[in-house]
């Protein structure tokens, strides 16, 4: 065996990694360099007009709705000293419903917010089905919604007051046909000027178009732009919460450009200033555990995204587009997607440019995705996500089984030197440089290396942290049944029986490990077993079923390689 001063440094560096590896996931995964920005340099609407945007003030008492001074104008980031006000319920009478196969969503007609989303194909929970899970909310206690509008020189919600619309219907359900389509339609007229705030539904979507239509039957040009936000307090989310003692998913606005892909601005961001970037085209999404909300912009449109802190606590995330100018006597139109859904690869991806990247599986996504695909292709064969993760064990073992062999064989070398490594240890117990270079010179004559153990024992450990993040985001394996007890693969084991397997199975490979030298190294080694089984009572059965079918396999692998090696000295 090694002398104890190199076993401590080997157990170090082995606990130092994998601990550093656990605190990058755990925190906010890769940090992005942020474009500076100054409280002066608002994110405005885009314009190539002469007459300047005028400034919104607070949002003035409109039909029992307070000001929130959140509409984006020229003055988006310039500080206030304005009172902070309560969040506001809706009244009833101002809500229109749209209900399709994927959403259920409130309208309301006071500035066409969306205020309230219910995902009917996602149960709160498994014991409650017909509970659609509550993504977006307006209440008392808590605020997340959509906003949007047109600002600018005649912008609708320029003033400060946000128009009050007359909806084409109170009730609007699509039929059962997947491929139906509807719309709702919210119209005004202000001052000569028609418009139509529409929003058109598909069932099997989670995606809602939003648009403006404008007709100018006016002597005077009609210039606005687009802007859509959402707005939401710092709450954590009611249900699907992660597991207290492991790294937690993220809760926090994302925003995507030319030159960064997928850029994280979360709360705590934002309570030290805020943040603004220009691009073309993109999304602004809030990402949350299996779920978010983005706002996806016109490919092509000049867009400013922006992200702040408002005066009444809430955190606005949005963007603005460049203005269009309707002449008179035309029409002319403004464009967005709203998604609200879950974090689905395939679909995001669909939508726009790297919004699949909201599903976010950290800095070893390069192994978390070949993962998924795998997981994918298995239960696609298999109908049933628990038998997809013991074939894709079986998978990666297969593929390591040459790499944990020679590990093996080197532990197996070292269980055979462990009788004259004792003897050493004894006769030179004294004389610690003596023993330190007999028992070097004794690996080197019979071929022991005791580094190479440590090799079956690191590798799965990057798997091991990218399958968890594939569980932990991956919306596919949310109340995922298994067998028998297990009808939730992305929550712990209601009984702890996988966990206790998983302890009873590594108890056992550390018994066919090489004891330790030194005592006190070897007591910690005894412990680990109970230390595992204790940690692992608090993780997604999935990956607590992952790490039992390893051990059994590598259990399996071991014994054979241990008779082999023997058989062969024989």
């Amino acid at each position: 065996m090694l002398p104890p001063e190199i076993q401590r440094v080997v157990l170090l560096i082995l606990l130092a990694a994998t601990a550093y590896l656990l605190i990058l996931a755990w925190n906010e995964d890769m940090e992005e360099a942020r474009v500076p920005i100054t409280y002066d340099d608002a994110p405005v609407l885009t314009m190539e007009a002469s007459k300047p945007i005028e400034s919104a003030a607070a949002i003035p008492e409109l039909a029992g709705t307070r000001a929130d001074g959140d509409i984006p104008d020229q003055t988006l980031l310039t500080p206030s000293d304005a009172v902070a006000e309560p969040a506001q319920v809706v009244s009833s009478d101002r809500l229109v419903t749209v209900e399709s196969s994927h959403l259920k969503v409130w309208i309301d007609v006071l500035g066409g917010d969306i205020v309230r989303v219910q995902l009917p194909q996602y149960p709160v929970t498994r014991d409650a089905p017909d509970v659609p899970y509550l993504l977006l909310e307006q209440a008392r206690d808590h605020t997340y919604i959509a906003q949007s509008g047109l600002i600018g020189p005649n912008g609708l919600d320029s003033s400060g007051q946000r128009p009050l619309y007359s909806p084409s219907s109170r009730a609007l359900v699509l039929s059962d046909d997947q491929s139906d389509t509807a719309e709702l339609v919210l119209s005004t007229t202000v001052e000569g000027v028609s418009v139509n705030k529409v929003f058109s539904f598909t069932n099997g979507s989670n995606l809602i178009e939003v648009s403006y239509q404008v007709v100018n039957q006016t002597s005077s040009a009609f210039t606005a732009g687009l802007f859509t936000q959402i707005k939401r307090d710092a709450t954590l989310p009611s249900a699907d919460e992660a597991f207290p003692l492991a790294p937690q998913p993220y809760l926090g606005a994302a925003f995507t450009s030319e030159d960064n892909p997928y850029h994280k601005v979360d709360f705590s961001d934002l309570n030290d200033g805020p943040y603004q970037e220009t691009t073309t085209g993109g999304w602004v999404a809030f990402l949350q555990h299996y779920f978010l909300s983005a706002w996806v912009a016109d490919k092509e449109q000049n867009t400013r995204y922006y992200a702040r802190r408002s005066n009444d606590g809430h955190y606005l995330f949005g963007m603005t587009g460049s203005a269009l100018t309707v002449q008179p006597g035309e029409s002319g139109t403004w464009r967005a997607g709203f998604y609200a859904g879950p974090k689905d690869q395939i679909v995001l991806g669909e939508i726009a440019e790297n919004l699949n990247l909201t599903v976010d599986y950290g800095i070893l996504w390069w192994i978390a995705i070949p993962l998924f695909l795998a997981l994918t292709f298995f239960h696609d064969l298999v109908g049933n996500w628990g038998v997809a993760i013991i074939l894709l064990t079986l998978t990666v073992k297969a593929s390591l089984y040459w790499v944990s062999d020679k590990g093996y064989r080197s532990m197996a070398n070292l269980r055979r030197v462990a009788p004259a490594m004792k003897r050493l240890q004894e006769r030179y117990a004294n004389d610690r440089e003596k023993l330190t270079k007999e028992m070097m010179a004794l690996y080197k004559k019979e071929g022991a290396n005791p580094l190479g153990g440590c090799l079956p024992m690191l590798l799965p450990m990057p798997i091991f942290l990218a399958l968890y993040w594939v569980l932990l985001e991956s919306v596919e394996l949310r109340q995922a049944p298994f067998i028998f007890w297990i009808e939730d693969l992305s929550a712990m084991d209601p009984y702890f029986v996988l966990p206790l397997l998983m302890g009873g199975s590594t108890y056992l490979m550390q018994a066919l490990n090489p004891q330790a030298a030194d005592p006190m190294q070897a007591k910690i080694m005894k412990f680990m077993p109970i230390m595992f089984t204790i940690l692992f009572l608090f993780f997604p059965s999935g990956l607590v079923l992952y790490w039992l079918v390893n051990n059994l396999l590598s259990l399996a692998q071991q014994t054979y390689v241990y008779r082999r090696e023997e058989r062969a000295r024989a």
